[in-house]
């Protein structure tokens, strides 16, 4: 189950003057074009339902978990606001995702395409995921208030973090990362980048899936997942792609890219 959900469209925060295209489709097909005017107070909260996935082993495969994800019949649902037009211009790649959680871990599968393909870093430490293809999860999962942000490149290389402001966190080292599972149709070795004129003039389509531990969440208590709400979102990101794009799933209703806003996150309930 799935609500909150906005199809594309001009969404205007009149109040701030901002304008926000956002998308609903969670299928294959198209996203449909309306238009949306409304303002910054009104604008409805995206809320998402979170399904808990059975498995038979404690550490799932991609496989295991993409076969769980069908067996529950999950649909993706898409990152498709482009809260900032003056910054994306024309392009908006395709990007929807997917989550679901057991009591020790969250789910979660990306499926990109895009005109160009870039990884340029081939291992966690060191690596600015956001320069390349990428995709990100932030939430607020625990009592103390403070964000994570796992930015993953679609090799599924990047950063873990978390702290209360954007400017002092607590960057995760290779022994937290090395616990973070990720597969990615693309392989694990850094390719530098892919064009779409090198692919005959096609966009790639990429899938990226990701276990992420909830012990993970170590900087205040987590409680059990279930049953629970928390704050969250999901992003894609380029920015040094040959087409600079900023998008999210829940809107950020403010002037210019910045994704380390916890007060735009939206709401994700774990059944």
């Amino acid at each position: 189950m799935k609500t909150g959900s906005l199809k594309r469209g001009t969404i205007m925060a009149a109040a701030a003057g901002i304008l926000i295209s956002c998308g609903s489709a969670a299928s294959d097909k198209p996203m449909e074009k309306v238009e949306i005017k409304t303002n910054q107070e009104t604008m409805e909260d995206q809320t998402l339902i979170v399904k808990e996935l059975l498995f038979n082993t404690a550490q799932p495969t991609a496989a295991e978990i993409e076969a769980a994800f069908n067996a529950k019949n999950v649909e993706y649902s898409p990152i498709a606001c482009a809260n900032w037009p003056t910054y994306n211009g024309e392009y908006e790649p395709s990007v929807r995702f997917r989550i679901g959680y057991t009591p020790s871990e969250i789910y979660i599968q990306y499926l990109v395409t895009e005109d160009d393909i870039k990884a340029e870093f081939g291992e966690d430490a060191g690596s600015k995921p956001y320069t390349d293809s990428c995709v990100e999860f932030f939430a607020i999962p625990g009592e103390g208030g403070e964000y994570y942000n796992l930015e993953l490149n679609c090799i599924g290389k990047g950063t873990f973090a978390g702290g209360a402001q954007r400017t002092d966190r607590t960057r995760y080292g290779d022994d937290v990362l090395s616990q973070i599972r990720r597969e990615s149709t693309l392989g694990s070795e850094a390719f530098g980048i892919k064009t779409k004129a090198e692919n005959g003039g096609q966009p790639y389509t990429w899938k990226l899936t990701v276990a992420l531990p909830v012990k993970l969440y170590s900087l205040s208590e987590v409680k059990p997942l279930k049953g629970r709400s928390i704050k969250a979102n999901f992003y894609k990101c380029g920015d040094n792609m040959p087409q600079k794009h900023y998008l999210s799933w829940h809107p950020i209703r403010i002037e210019k890219p910045n994704f380390h806003r916890p007060d735009h996150f939206g709401t994700l309930v774990f059944e």
